[in-house]
C-alpha cells in the first residue's frame, strides 16, 4: 500500500539571478513494509526532499500525498495533526528538549499524543536495543552526539508512526550501532507495516534497504544495483 507519494516536485530558493533550482521534477513513492534509502552528498537536495515529504515545507511545484491525502488541500491544523499521528521524524538537529531528561522526553510526547504510543515494555526493549537504557535520567547536554541521535530515533519510533522520515540517522554512530538501527528500521517495515524513508550519505545502510535511490544536483533516480555491491 502506498503511504507517501511525491508527484513532479520542484523546489526553488531565492529569486532573480540568485534563484536556485534545488529539486527537479521529483517523483517518489514509499510503500508500507519497505525501507527506502535516498543517497546523496551534502548539498544534493536530500534534506529539502525529506522536509517536503513530511510537510515541513511546501514545494514550489508539484504535490505531496500522504495515504491519499494531498497535503496542500489541508489546513495548517490538519497538517500538524497528520504529522503528529502519522509521521515519525528523525532530524539531524535531534530536536530534543534541553531541559528534559531522556525519560521526560517520552513523557512529553504522551501529553501531546495521548494514545497509540509504545507501551512501557516495548519502549524498554527499544531503548535496550539502542543502548540508551542507562541514559534515561540524563539531559541532552550530558550526552554525546551519537547518544542524542539514538534517543531521537527512539522518540520518533515511540509514537508508532505509519511512516518514518529520517535525515542522516546514523551520521554519528559506529558500525555496530548502524547495524542495530538498520535492523530496527527493517523490523518496523516488515513486522509493523511501516514505510521508512532514510536520506543519508552512509553507504553502511544499503544492505538494510528494499529500494535505493540516488539524488544528485536535485535529480532523483532509482539505483537498486548498488545493493549488489
Amino acid at each position: 500500500m502506498t503511504t507517501l507519494q511525491l508527484k513532479n516536485i520542484n523546489k526553488y530558493f531565492g529569486s532573480g539571478s540568485s534563484r536556485v533550482h534545488v529539486l527537479k521534477d521529483i517523483n517518489f513513492t514509499a510503500k508500507k513494509g519497505e525501507v527506502n534509502l535516498v543517497l546523496g552528498p551534502s548539498g544534493s537536495g536530500k534534506s529539502t526532499f525529506l522536509t517536503i515529504a513530511g510537510g515541513l515545507q511546501t514545494p514550489t511545484e508539484g504535490s505531496v500525498e500522504l495515504e491519499g491525502q494531498a497535503l496542500k488541500s489541508l489546513s495548517n491544523k490538519q497538517r500538524d495533526a497528520l504529522r503528529l499521528n502519522k509521521i515519525g521524524f528523525v532530524l539531524q538537529a535531534y530536536n530534543l528538549i534541553p531541559y528534559l531528561t531522556v525519560k521526560e522526553q517520552f513523557k512529553l510526547v504522551t501529553k501531546v499524543k495521548k494514545e497509540h504510543n509504545l507501551d512501557d515494555k516495548t519502549l524498554d526493549s527499544l531503548m535496550d536495543q539502542l543502548g540508551i537504557t542507562d541514559l534515561e535520567n540524563k539531559y541532552p547536554g550530558e550526552l554525546s552526539g551519537g547518544q542524542n541521535q539514538r534517543v531521537a530515533i527512539a522518540r520518533a519510533l515511540f509514537t508508532k508512526p505509519d511512516i518514518i522520515l529520517a535525515d542522516e540517522p546514523t551520521a554519528a554512530l559506529d558500525s555496530e550501532r548502524v547495524a542495530e538501527v538498520g535492523k530496527i528500521f527493517q523490523t518496523l517495515a516488515k513486522e509493523q507495516n511501516t514505510a521508512v524513508v532514510v536520506v543519508t550519505h552512509d553507504l553502511r545502510l544499503i544492505n538494510f534497504a528494499d529500494n535505493v535511490y540516488e539524488i544528485m544536483d536535485g535529480n532523483m533516480s532509482l539505483n537498486n544495483s548498488l545493493k549488489a555491491g
